[in-house]
């Protein structure tokens, strides 16, 4: 096999990221049933698990910090829940899948003739011992510039599915009930570079500002907006 076919250099290329110590990226890909069949390659407990543990809490904390900086209107309820749809395990292993994660996984000859280079949970695991790694051999920096844009793509899809999201139309519902006004939305600032950027919109009813919100785009924005002027005025909970 050559050098640029080789699982873990497919694997660097995939995170634009070369290991110093290439040992910390094997051993975060070595699934505990290859431990347990080849004790040859430095013992049965030379497997993922604890790498895997450093992963999963750098890498809710570098969701969550990034969640509070880029959705500043957004209450502990929808972050909490934003953040939990972003680390779960079919969204990491999802992931896994885009960084060629499975076709390097080192497995027992069962696990991996059972599938286990496809299964979820191996590679959520997998993601998540990487992330140990590269914290381990790079810092946090090399984690987040690696990671983002990926993160930020799905947050958009979750935000543009759920339903908590729609705000717009319950406060317009409400506004019309009992205000006799229709919310009017405005741009009134973007920050971030094209393919980055964040807007804030606010909502009026009348010449009032009553919501403000930001977001990755100005729908996103403006159903921001909408949330909080909800969460002012209706005390209706977004997060249930």
């Amino acid at each position: 096999m050559g050098k640029l076919e080789h699982p873990l250099y497919i694997v660097q290329a995939s995170l634009n990221y070369r290991f110093r110590d290439l040992a910390l990226l094997e051993l975060a890909l070595t699934h505990p049933s290859y431990a347990h069949e080849h004790p040859e390659d430095g013992g049965e407990e030379q497997h993922n698990q604890r790498l895997e543990f450093l992963g999963d809490a750098v890498l809710d904390f570098l969701v969550a910090a990034w969640l509070y900086r880029t959705y500043p209107d957004f209450p502990e309820g929808p972050l909490t829940r934003l953040r939990a749809m972003l680390v779960r395990t079919t969204t990491l292993a999802a992931l896994a899948k885009a960084l060629n994660l499975g076709h390097a996984l080192r497995l027992g000859r069962g696990e991996e003739e059972s599938g286990g280079g496809q299964r979820s949970a191996n590679l959520c695991d997998a993601l998540e011992a990487t992330v140990g790694a590269l914290y381990l051999d790079g810092g946090l920096d090399i984690i987040w510039s690696r990671l983002e844009p990926w993160f930020a793509r799905k947050a958009d899809e979750i935000l543009e599915a759920e339903s908590y999201v729609d705000a717009k139309s319950r406060f317009q519902e409400w506004a019309q009930a009992e205000l006799g006004e229709t919310p009017a939305y405005r741009i009134v600032h973007e920050r971030g570079p094209d393919h980055a950027k964040v807007f804030t919109a606010q909502v009026l009813v009348g010449a009032d500002v009553v919501g403000e919100g930001s977001g990755a785009s100005k729908r996103l924005a403006e159903q921001a907006a909408a949330d909080a002027a909800l969460n002012r005025y209706v005390a209706l909970s977004v997060s249930r």
